[in-house]
């Protein structure tokens, strides 16, 4: 039986955008670009281990694994025929509402609704749900909108129980008890390939000494959000009018008429060339098509208010409310411009520029020259490009470490000499089952950078964040660790101290972040606003003659060429249909070269597994702590941790470079 259920997902989907849950209901028509590995997704932040970790906190409980919406009901509804029980994945319908509750406790008449979640929990008053005018905060909505649905469905289900809702959070307070416990909560697979959490048989009651989750009553906050308002056909509605409007049209399969609106910058159901070559629609085009009838259609996605870097607040709110949305559209008026008196361009001025080389249909790049030149002529060689790749665990790895706090296990650390020879001089990598790799890091870290005074660069905040990271670990454990402090004077040496820190510096050889330096003086139109590197070095590669000629040799590792770690003879510039293929897409597949016979013995990955992301690192990273894995699987795995890490210090110098080659062109 099809059932067209409003589920909590499809819920949430529709407080986003109301029109998406008819999209998200034809999955073999739309394109849906969050499909994804689900559980690979929360394993990068714990979630499903969290989920279990919370079962072991009611045991006796009954575990529902039935996927079969009718026999999953059957078994709740025999179940709280007791008068105390626990269910795990408890199955609840009420009308068109269906839900799956992560545990439900019956003690009597009560009923006591959890929803747990990966997110961490603070008790400062000021990090809580509230704001100060008593609303809900947006990044708390999601998780007590998710919970209000649940208490809403269950309740009318059970109308003559007392109900109480309660989310379940990490706390970050808390203090692993044992060594190896994240370890005791294994990542497997079963016949047909479904993934799933096995707790290991020697899981110890010293391991549930300390509770890592703690339960909040969410109940006030599920009152406020049934006092919302709600927008339907004839306007603003209550909760439960809002609720008969989604079953409504989703139960007879009609679409709810798209509204535009913020959201659909981010949405999801928008169709690539390879989606449109299988057939896929794009549902936001189709939005998009309704909402603005006027409008030719025939423009590109990437040419749309939503792609205006960091563009919000009331310009943009008035943008969407006289339905202009394309950057053909776009007035200056409606960003205004102004300098802000520092070097290069303010956040408004670069606004403009993006939307000026789109009107002007300018592909060329964008560079200060002047600006950036007076800020590389501070610069002292050599050249230092590090990147860290890290891992943060709900459940932590080692004794005496708190949830989510932060481990880095990997580094690379490119050079460029005055000469403008390059090398990749140093790396890090530690997989070792069970260690806290952090004060090794550091120490080799510092060996790497303390033989010159030349000057460092990042990209982004993330290494000076681990930095301080690992400062504050160092202080905590400095009775524990004999060389703490002369590790804490080299961080302060290199990094900048958080805004929030009671302790102010700035070290003598503070990293440059060259993501700062994209911001306020490069821009070019194929990043489509973004600011990524991701972005930014195919966009800097297709731009510049240089490095096509430079990189277009397997000069790379190649003897008399540049100096790598990982690689022999690659070349990193290859076209095709005249453009530069992404070098991150040319990262060699893991396990292609596995018979079907070895296949069958990795338990975890598949062949296409590849490492092309800092999400895809640290779930590796994840994985390798487990201990169900092949020397073959660990040894690729190395392997293209090393590479990927490496093409991230690359993909800055190859930004360097092609900068002082614009600087120095005449």
């Amino acid at each position: 039986m099809n059932h067209r259920y409003i589920t909590k997902s499809r819920f949430t989907l529709a407080l986003e955008c109301p029109t998406k849950i008819y999209y998200n209901g034809k999955p073999d028509e739309y394109a849906n670009q969050k499909i994804e590995d689900k559980f690979l997704l929360a394993l990068a932040d714990g979630g499903f281990q969290v989920g279990e970790l919370a079962k072991c906190y009611f045991p006796g409980g009954h575990d529902i694994k039935s996927l079969d919406y009718d026999k999953a009901l059957s078994k709740t509804n025999e179940l709280l025929k007791k008068d105390k029980v626990a269910i795990y994945e408890a199955a609840v319908r009420s009308g068109n509402f269906f839900i799956r509750v992560d545990i439900l406790v019956k003690s009597g008449n009560d009923l006591e609704l959890i929803e747990v979640k990966s997110k961490s929990f603070d008790e400062d008053p000021k990090k809580g749900p509230l704001k100060k005018d008593g609303t809900i905060k947006a990044s708390w909505h999601k998780y007590l909108s998710d919970v209000a649905f649940q208490k809403h469905v269950i309740k009318c289900a059970f109308p003559d129980n007392a109900v109480s809702a309660k989310l379940m959070l990490v706390d970050k307070t808390a203090l692993c008890p044992t060594d190896g416990l994240n370890q005791k909560f294994r990542i497997v697979k079963d016949e047909n390939g479904r993934k799933s959490v096995s707790v290991s048989p020697d899981l110890s009651k010293e391991d549930l000494s300390v509770k890592l989750l703690k339960k909040i009553n969410v109940d006030a906050y599920c009152d406020i959000l049934y006092k919302e308002q709600h927008g339907n056909a004839s306007g603003e509605c209550s909760y439960t009018e809002f609720l008969d409007y989604l079953v409504e049209n989703y139960t007879d399969d009609r679409k709810i008429p798209p509204r535009l609106s913020k959201e659909c910058g981010k949405c999801e159901f928008r169709a690539t060339d390879e989606d449109a070559k299988v057939g896929l629609k794009s549902g936001l085009h189709e939005c998009w098509k309704e909402a603005l009838p006027r409008e030719d259609m025939r423009f590109s996605p990437s040419q749309t208010i939503f792609d205006i870097w960091d563009y919000k607040g009331k310009g943009k709110e008035k943008c969407l409310r006289e339905e202009r949305i394309k950057l053909s559209d776009i007035r200056s008026t409606d960003i205004n411009p102004v300098s802000d008196g520092k070097p290069g361009a303010s956040r408004t001025e670069r606004q403009w520029r993006q939307v000026e080389k789109a009107q002007c249909n300018d592909s060329t790049d964008w560079i200060d020259k002047e600006n950036l030149k007076n800020e590389m002529d501070k610069w002292v060689f050599p050249l230092h490009f590090i990147d860290f790749e890290t891992y943060m665990s709900a459940i932590p790895f080692n004794k005496g470490r708190h949830p989510y706090e932060g481990i880095a296990f990997q580094f690379s650390h490119h050079t460029v000499q005055a000469n403008g020879r390059i090398e990749h001089r140093g790396q890090y990598l530690n997989i070792t089952q069970g260690l806290f790799p952090n004060y090794d890091f550091i120490r080799k870290l510092k060996e790497e950078l303390e033989h010159d005074e030349g000057s460092i660069f990042r990209y982004a905040a993330h290494e000076n964040t681990y930095l301080n990271f690992i400062y504050r670990q160092l202080q905590a454990d400095k009775n524990d660790v004999s060389d703490s402090k002369d590790l804490c004077d080299f961080i302060r040496t290199i990094t900048k101290a958080p805004k929030n820190s009671a302790e102010k510096w700035e070290g003598t050889r503070s990293m440059i972040d060259m993501l700062k330096l994209v911001k306020r003086y490069y821009y070019h139109p194929d990043t489509h606003g973004s600011n990524s590197i991701k972005y930014v070095l195919p966009a800097m590669l297709n731009g510049s003659e240089f490095l096509k000629k430079k990189y277009s040799k397997p000069i790379y590792g190649a003897d008399g060429g540049i100096k790598s770690l990982n690689y022999k003879d690659w070349q990193w510039i290859v076209f095709k249909d005249d453009r530069v293929i992404d070098p991150y897409k040319l990262l060699p597949k893991l396990f292609q070269d596995i018979s079907d016979k070895d296949f069958e013995l990795l338990s975890l990955l598949s062949q296409d597994d590849e490492l092309r992301e800092g999400g895809a690192a640290m779930t590796a990273y994840a994985k390798m702590q487990f201990g169900e894995m092949s020397d073959y699987e660990r040894r690729e795995l190395k392997e293209g941790l090393l590479k990927y890490c490496e093409l991230d210090t690359l993909a800055m110098v190859m930004l360097y470079e092609g900068w002082k080659d614009l600087i120095d062109r005449v």
